[in-house]
């Protein structure tokens, strides 16, 4: 049976782990208030807005909430992990949140602790948040920042985790397909994205069954082009275009699924109609300079020596200047995490690290090209999660 969702006994694992590492440091207790992190820990997932949320981890113990009301009415429905939960009604409040925050830190008796923090000031700041910093607070306390901690616990994924990375990639294969298949000239792409969406996900929803649920909300599976179509193809993280798909076209599209709160990534460049010389030249090169960055990937290889081998191929075809970003970066919980496969990047790969693989070249005013695949860090190389084909003859949509 497909596991769909991360086990307690891994979630309980992953507490552990970071008590060892507070124990190192001399932390009393550790503050997360990333929402991200939190459901990295405890299996809760919110909505993060200008409402602060923490999860405090003690040193033994369940961990506890502090936060909104309505987030913590989501918390007994979705989590055995935590344990007490300290609430107020609303931001910015009578009583301020970060106000709240250092007396219930103080009734817990750590009003002078030392306490590892991902944020000091006790809120993201998302949304037009305004307030004290909670180190101002608690002024015999000591908040350290310790962000790096849970980026660290991230960095290489379970057997659970690459699971459900691996399911999503299977999700997302189905939806590039349906994509693919749907796209053609005269079409918006937008309809061609919700069409390509709505088919693979009520399709991945009926042979998963009752249990699956989306974590994050949205589109549980997806297929699109995120506005990359013709010559704004050539603008990496373009949001929208207004014309029609049209003969001669270069797409540039983008497929996953959410799994347990898990992605994967996957990209292709189409061409619509018979490709010119040009085209396939630039696509041609593309596909050279991805296959050199995974023939690199294994353990023990620096993530800057993964991009320089991509760019060695753009810059030797003479396109060096068409670069607009780094190779790849991780992918999990998050699109975009560490580690960031980036020339300035001397991080070594370790087994059960997961990547994505995506140079790409970008001539403004013609055409983008990328394709983008999910790597796994094995023991001795490399293992491609994403699977869809990447030859020119395959993604030419005639």
């Amino acid at each position: 049976m497909v596991r769909l969702e991360i086990s307690w006994d891994e979630y309980e694992r992953r507490l552990q782990a970071l008590r060892e590492v507070m124990a190192e440091r001399k932390y009393d207790a550790m503050l997360v208030t990333n929402g991200v992190s939190i459901f990295y820990l405890s299996g809760f997932y919110h909505m993060v807005t200008e409402r602060p949320a923490a999860l405090l981890v003690p040193p033994d113990g369940k961990p506890v909430f502090m936060g909104p009301l309505l987030e913590a009415d989501h918390l007994r429905h979705q989590t055995p992990i935590v344990g007490e939960a300290y609430t107020y009604l609303d931001y910015p409040g009578e009583a301020h949140p970060i106000d709240l925050f250092a007396g219930w830190l103080t009734d817990l008796g750590y009003s002078k602790s030392t306490i590892g923090a991902d944020n000091p000031a006790g809120a993201a700041g998302t949304m037009g948040y305004t307030g004290p910093p909670l180190n101002e607070r608690l002024p015999d306390a000591r908040l350290v920042k310790a962000d790096d901690i849970l980026w660290e616990m991230r960095l290489c994924k379970s057997e659970e985790e690459i699971g459900l990375i691996r399911e999503s990639a299977k999700w997302g294969n189905l939806a590039h397909t349906l994509l693919q298949e749907y796209t053609a000239p005269g079409l918006w792409d937008v309809e061609v994205q919700l069409q390509a969406t709505l088919e693979a996900t009520s399709v991945m929803k009926k042979t998963l069954g009752p249990d699956y649920e989306s974590i994050r909300g949205g589109n549980p599976c997806s297929a699109g082009f995120r506005g990359q179509v013709g010559w704004k193809s050539a603008m990496p993280h373009s949001i929208g275009v207004g014309k029609m798909i049209e003969e001669g076209d270069v797409l540039v599209t983008g497929a996953g699924a959410d799994i347990g709160g898990y992605y994967s990534e996957l990209e292709r460049t189409m061409i619509v109609g018979y490709p010119t010389a040009k085209q396939t030249r630039l696509f041609n090169v593309m596909v050279k300079a991805q296959e050199a960055a995974i023939e690199t990937l294994g353990p023990g290889v620096r993530c800057a020596d993964v991009d320089k081998a991509a760019n060695r191929v753009l810059h030797d075809a003479g396109y060096g200047e068409l670069v607009r970003h780094h190779t790849g970066h991780g992918i999990g919980l998050q699109g975009h995490e560490p580690p960031w496969l980036d020339q300035g990047n001397q991080m070594e790969l370790k087994p059960g690290m997961v990547v994505s693989i995506e140079p790409g070249i970008y001539e403004l005013g013609y055409a983008g090209f990328r394709h983008s695949d999910t790597a796994l860090i094995t023991g001795d190389r490399y293992e491609l999660i994403t699977y869809y084909p990447r030859d020119i003859e395959a993604l030419t949509i005639t």
